[in-house]
């Protein structure tokens, strides 16, 4: 049998895919865990439901199990006979017959009345609340009216008699819709068409206020009343209108919409044009009006007459200053004004309000003669003054000029200020233009008045360096009186090309009295003149022809400045230096050098020296020449071609066969040396005037201060005088 047993042949398994198989496999695998986990948990589950049921029992569920229990408990009920049918006798005990019923029946329909939507019914008032008003219309239902739709809701009592419009018979929640505001504009409609195609004017009343607008009640329907058309101007606060009654016209009306659109302006320009026409029959010049300030500008009031406007320009408004209209009238304000002028063509009217005063410049030289000392009020600081009101339309200018005797005032608004009180003194009165001419300084005496006895002429004083300028120094003699020292004033000798190489800003300096100007109120001052008028010994002393030894102070394109004796200049010209076509001096010379001259002009007038090296070495040797043009000569520049030509045709070279020693005076000598004749000779006298002049031209063309003794006053420095705030008093002579 074991044999049989393995005998049989098993059949080979079917060949499975391998996506198959693990799929086959994880189902088995799920199914497994699902049975165990089932079997594992039935009992706790069990468990806690039952104890879950016992917790959930409520309060209520305990009182209807207590109740159930009463219930129970309780005898139970004897039944109740049925009935098939209930008659009439059977409520009331009166039996009815069938024509007494049907009478009761038309009884109670007749007090149903017969209504169709979009009607206007009346009903009676039934109850009112804080939101609605009952109304009874002899319906099966009453219908409510919310209470804004009634114009005085207060008024409203339970019994009042009142007409409604029926909207709707019965809406979803089978209320009767009824609307006040429908019926009044129903009922009023026929008499608002009447009106607005007659164009008449009805009244209103103005209800609240709306985005655009106003509403107004008009025989108690709303109607709309645009911004535009309240006023003929525009209106600042719509608020303050509610509540007033007005005219007005119904320019638009739609009884579809139950819009009507009216206009208070329309009436108000009717007004107007009647007004205006009455108005320009009775207007005349100089009659005194009532009106409306209707606006206010920066240039004057229009006021409204009473359908015409007119301008009440700021000039008329007072005869004071004043600076904006606002601080006279106010906007709507009445006042009184009087025709000034009218034009008929244009219908303009000038109106003024300063000519119903009395004019303040009438007497006004008996009022304010002239010396009499007056207190006012500053009103206004310009460049050139301040004004000060005297009055109320009466003004004085105290002028800058006015305001010190000594103080140098560059603007009024360093003493004075807005609304401050002075004192002045009437100057002059010019009626005609209204014009006071004040000053302050005039309550002060006139420090000039004495100026000549404090100063005389000549006297020797001191004082403080109180501003520097190019064309002189302001000294401080006292406390508001200052003269000039003018730059030609300084030194005698040096040519001085500002003040500050003499004196410094408050230096303490000694100074003589030259001149007084008391028209002008200027004193000249020197310094110069504390010593000696020098030139009558420099005349002697540096005479045309002398030799004198001089230090280069300065190089110039004309020429070189050279120091004689420590305080005296001199001017050497560019030509008299001993190069020939010398166009660059500092090429050859410099600062500091001492060089040989001989003097060739002197003018004591104009306090000058002209030196010459061509001169000096006319009476010297070749070589002392020739040595110093090799000393001075100039960058790229050949010795020979430097040489004068003057000097060439005196100047001739040592022979060896030379004359006898009598002829030394009239040829030149061994050594080279020429005579004075024969160099005399070769310069013309041209050639010297020519020299001569070259000098002051040299300076003149120079980048310096004018010549001290020159009296007039460059422009540079007046335009620096005026920088610096003064003005250059002429010079003394």
């Amino acid at each position: 049998m074991a044999e049989a047993r393995n005998s049989v042949t098993t059949k080979p398994p079917a060949k499975v895919s391998k996506r198959k198989y693990s799929a086959a496999r994880k189902t088995r695998r799920i199914k497994t865990k699902i049975t165990r986990n089932h079997t594992a948990t039935v009992t706790p589950v069990a468990v806690r439901e039952r104890e879950k049921a016992q917790r959930v029992m409520t309060a209520r569920h305990q009182r209807m199990v207590e109740k159930a229990k009463v219930r129970s408990s309780m005898p139970a009920l004897e039944p109740v006979p049925e009935v098939s049918a209930v008659k009439i006798t059977d409520i009331s005990g009166i039996v009815y017959d069938l024509p007494d019923y049907q009478a009761m029946v038309d009884m109670y329909d007749s007090t149903i009345r017969s209504i169709r939507e979009g009607e206007v019914v009346s009903g009676t008032v039934m109850g009112v609340t804080r939101d609605d008003i009952i109304v009874d219309v002899g319906f099966k239902s009453e219908g409510i009216i919310p209470i804004h739709e009634f114009p005085a809701p207060l008024n409203i009592k339970v019994g009042d008699d009142i007409d409604v419009y029926l909207e709707q018979i019965e809406d979803s929640n089978g209320q009767l819709i009824l609307s006040k505001q429908k019926a009044d504009f129903m009922r009023v409609w026929e008499k608002i068409r009447e009106v607005h195609d007659s164009g008449n004017q009805i009244e209103g009343r103005v209800v609240r206020r709306i985005k655009g607008g106003l509403v107004v009640d008009i025989m108690g329907v709303d109607a709309f009343l645009p911004g535009s058309q309240v006023a003929l101007r525009q209106v600042p606060d719509f608020d303050a209108l509610i509540g007033e009654m007005m005219s007005v016209k119904i320019i638009k009306i739609n009884r579809s919409r139950r819009n009507i659109v009216i206009s208070r302006r329309v009436v108000l320009e009717e007004q107007r044009e009647s007004m205006r026409s009455q108005l320009l029959s009775e207007i005349a010049v100089g009659q005194i009006r009532q009106g409306i300030v209707k606006n206010v500008t920066d240039f004057g009031v229009f006021i409204d007459l009473g359908g015409v406007d007119g301008l009440l320009h700021i000039t008329d408004m007072s005869w004071g200053r004043i600076r904006h209209p606002s601080e006279m009238v106010n906007l709507s304000e009445k006042i009184d004004v009087k025709i000034l002028d009218f034009d008929d063509k244009t219908s303009r009217i000038s109106l003024g309000l300063k000519q119903m005063t009395p004019y303040p410049w009438k007497n006004i030289e008996q009022k304010y003669p002239l010396g009499k000392k007056i207190t006012g009020r500053v009103v206004s600081i310009t460049d050139f003054g301040a004004f000060v009101e005297l009055e109320k339309g009466v003004e004085g200018l105290i002028h800058i000029s006015e305001m010190s005797w000594t103080q140098h005032i560059k603007h009024p608004s360093k003493i004075l200020n807005v609304n401050d009180q002075v004192e002045a003194v009437i100057l002059s009165v010019d009626k005609e233009n209204e014009k006071l001419s004040l000053g302050i300084k005039q309550m002060e005496p006139d420090p000039w008045g004495t100026i000549e006895e404090k100063f005389p002429v000549n006297q020797v004083v001191s004082g403080k360096v109180r501003n520097l300028t190019a064309f002189g120094a302001f000294v401080e003699l006292e406390e508001g009186i200052d003269g000039l020292v003018h730059i030609s004033d300084m030194s005698w000798t040096r040519r001085i090309q500002h003040p500050s190489e003499v004196m410094k800003k408050n230096d303490t300096v000694e100074i003589k009295i030259l001149k007084i100007d008391h028209d002008n109120r200027r004193i000249s001052l020197g310094y110069k003149q504390l010593n000696e008028d020098p030139w009558p010994e420099i005349a002697r002393k540096y005479a045309v022809g002398t030799d004198c030894l001089g230090t280069i102070t300065k190089v110039l394109d004309r020429g070189v400045v050279v120091d004689l004796d420590g305080d005296l200049e001199g001017f050497v010209p560019v030509a008299q230096l001993g190069h020939k076509d010398l166009e660059q001096p500092e090429a050859a010379f410099t600062e500091s050098e001492s060089i040989p001259l001989q003097v060739i002009e002197l003018d004591r007038n104009q306090r000058k020296v002209v030196l010459s090296v061509v001169a000096y070495y006319k009476k010297r040797e070749r070589a002392e020449y020739e040595e110093f043009l090799a000393k001075h000569e100039p960058k790229a520049t050949a010795m020979g071609d430097a040489m004068p030509d003057e000097l060439k045709a005196t100047l001739t070279e040592p022979s060896a066969k030379t004359a006898p020693a009598q002829a030394d005076a009239t040829e030149p000598s061994a050594d080279g040396a020429a005579t004075e004749t024969d160099i005399a000779a070769t310069e013309t006298p041209a050639e010297a005037e020519a020299a001569a002049e070259e000098a002051p031209a040299a300076e003149s063309s120079s980048e310096e201060t004018p010549s001290a003794d020159t009296t007039e006053t460059p422009a540079d420095d007046v335009a620096a005088s005026e920088e610096a705030g003064e003005e250059e008093p002429p010079k003394a002579e």
